[in-house]
């Protein structure tokens, strides 16, 4: 498959490197990117060569504004029905690597702008770090749109009423990067200028480690949230 919206770089490390590579339109996911992402996952899932994953976006204002609201703007016309923008460009089970069953480990970092939408990659990554400048909220009753999937996934790392703050003020109000750290969205704040050669130092730290151990740690851990811990053990 050719990629128009992704730059991937596997590396000799172990080490495979995803951009997202729509910095005019914010790194915005449109429907095009979805279908590159429903190739992708179960492509690295497959190859023995990735043994950990690294996903950050091109250089600009934003890792990721979430979803392009560009390409369906009809929808969010005053005159919509309901039905319409809770479907609207529904991105299904595709962006994110651990609906798409892909257990390598991956790491995201996001500086700037990482809003509505784009949780969907924060919500299923193993590891998460940010630049200094990065800003985190998610604008859905803004537009007056139900927020219900990316909020809910982010309850398995901060508090509720974090998550309910977040999602009634919209784009109102914006957590900076050291209260994301606090809340449990991101593992570590450190100056844009470090922050890809740190995702990729952990990227290959974790390569180095047998990959079955690895992955399956990983996927152990996952499917084990939504189990009575003595079910899960």
């Amino acid at each position: 498959m050719t990629y128009e919206n992704l730059i991937i770089d596997r590396r000799d490390d172990g080490v495979a490197l995803l951009v997202l590579n729509r910095p005019d339109a914010m790194n915005s996911f449109n429907k095009a990117m979805v279908k590159e992402f429903e190739h992708l996952w179960p492509s690295l899932a497959n190859n023995g060569d990735v043994n950990c994953i690294v996903l950050r976006a091109a250089p600009g204002r934003a890792f990721s504004a979430g979803i392009d609201v560009k390409e369906d703007a009809s929808l969010l016309a005053a005159e919509s029905e309901p039905d319409q923008v809770w479907n609207f460009i529904d991105p299904g089970p595709f962006l994110g690597p651990k609906s798409m069953k892909c257990w390598k480990p991956l790491i995201t970092a996001v500086h700037g702008i990482t809003a509505g939408g784009a949780f969907y990659w924060v919500n299923e990554s193993d590891i998460v770090i940010a630049a200094d400048d990065a800003e985190f909220f998610d604008p859905h009753v803004c537009y007056g749109m139900v927020s219900a999937i990316e909020p809910i996934g982010m309850t398995y790392r901060m508090p509720l009423q974090d998550v309910l703050r977040m999602v009634l003020l919209g784009n109102s109000e914006r957590m900076c990067a050291q209260t994301a750290l606090r809340a449990g969205i991101v593992s570590e704040v450190m100056p844009f200028e470090q922050l890809w050669d740190r995702a990729h130092d952990l990227a290959r730290i974790i390569a180095a480690k047998p990959p079955a151990a690895t992955a399956g740690s990983v996927r152990a851990i996952w499917e084990s949230l939504d189990l009575p811990r003595s079910v899960a053990l």
